[in-house]
């Protein structure tokens, strides 16, 4: 059954090609790539050194409460920092909520912690150039910032954003790999259409910008070689495809309940109309095409809408020889003829925030 009270009323965007809605539409309609060189550590030792970054952030131009950056990683920044854009586009700012009914639901990756933040615990176990294990307990502990913990708790960028938006309804953080945000606009929906909220924030906030990080990239070979070469990669779909490129960002729509925004006044930029969830347990071969049409087939039916009405589809396409390979022969069989595009290819693949960029 479709979803009949949810509404879009506001949009906040960070990332690699635009800050705001405004700037991150002009970039894709212009073709402006976010993918560069890394900048945010020395990526030199590592077999490939681009990705596509939120370039000339500044956190204390979105968190009003300066002293809480020391306890925001980067992710949560990005996060807020998106929040605060989606509450201004929804003209929220000067809307009184009630509280108990704003809600937030928000996707998340997992976080490393920082070089900086890591140093000094592991300098005071080194012994005779060598990292004792025994000195951990005491050592180690003592020299550790006592709420570095802060920083690497997924739920934190849920937290931080409800503290700043004064959103004390329904609170929750989906942590799903690249689906997580897309998860999170379905939760914050069904909040809504339940009615257990008036307003829910959704979207998702990821940085996998560490050397923790990419020295797990490197690992698993699904990384592009060729943004190094000739800086035109991801290639989504496209016969020299060979690989993702990892970027980072934060998307965050309002979603309302009709009523409520119609009551404000409010611009209603889009509705949700339906879903489709499903789950496969292996991420190769034709089990990929067989859920990913299966996904496309329930979302259609639940928002009882016919394939044939489309007018795009937003791919995937993160630019791997197998994963486009399945997902172009699902999309064929359930929505031929339907255009496609596949934004990765401007500003990669962002985690956990990706699916909300797409959106």
């Amino acid at each position: 059954m479709p979803f009949r009270e949810t509404v879009i009323t506001g949009i906040g965007i960070v990332s690699p090609i635009g800050i705001g809605r405004d700037a991150f539409r002009a970039s894709l309609l212009s073709g402006i790539s976010g993918v560069g060189p890394i900048t945010q550590f020395d990526p030199s030792g590592l077999p490939v050194r681009s990705a596509a970054e939120v370039r000339n952030f500044d956190a204390k131009q979105f968190v009003p409460q300066r002293k809480s950056l020391k306890v925001m990683a980067r992710d949560a920044q990005l996060g807020v920092a998106a929040s605060l854009l989606a509450r201004q586009d929804a003209g929220l700012g000067s809307v009184s909520v009630d509280p108990g009914r704003f809600g937030v639901v928000l996707g998340a990756d997992r976080i490393c912690g920082s070089l900086e933040d890591s140093e000094p615990p592991y300098r005071a176990c080194i012994v005779h150039g060598r990292f004792d294990f025994g000195r951990w307990g005491v050592e180690g502990m003592a020299a550790t910032f006592p709420l570095s913990f802060l920083k690497v708790l997924p739920n934190m960028i849920a937290s931080h954003i409800s503290i700043v938006l004064d959103a004390r309804g329904p609170n929750n953080t989906i942590h799903h790999s690249e689906v997580s945000s897309l998860l999170a606009v379905i939760e914050g929906t069904l909040l809504i259409e339940r009615g257990l909220a008036d307003v829910v924030m959704v979207g998702g906030a990821a940085s996998e910008m560490t050397p923790f990080d990419w020295g797990r990239f490197a690992v698993m070979g699904r990384l592009s070689a060729r943004a190094d070469r000739d800086g035109r990669s991801p290639r989504p779909f496209d016969r020299l495809r060979d690989g993702e490129v990892r970027g980072e960002g934060a998307a965050i729509f309002v979603l309302e309940r009709e009523k409520h925004a119609l009551a404000r006044g409010a611009e209603i930029l889009g509705r949700i109309r339906g879903c489709g969830r499903v789950f496969h347990r292996d991420e190769k071969g034709e089990g990929v095409t067989q859920a990913v049409a299966r996904a496309v087939r329930v979302a259609l039916q639940d928002a009882e809408v016919d394939a044939r009405s489309l007018g795009h589809v937003n791919a995937d396409g993160r630019g791997t020889p197998q994963g486009d390979a399945c997902e172009s022969r699902a999309l064929a069989e359930v929505l031929p003829g339907v255009p496609l595009t596949a934004p990765k290819s401007f500003f990669g693949n962002a985690g956990a925030a990706t699916g909300a960029l797409e959106l």
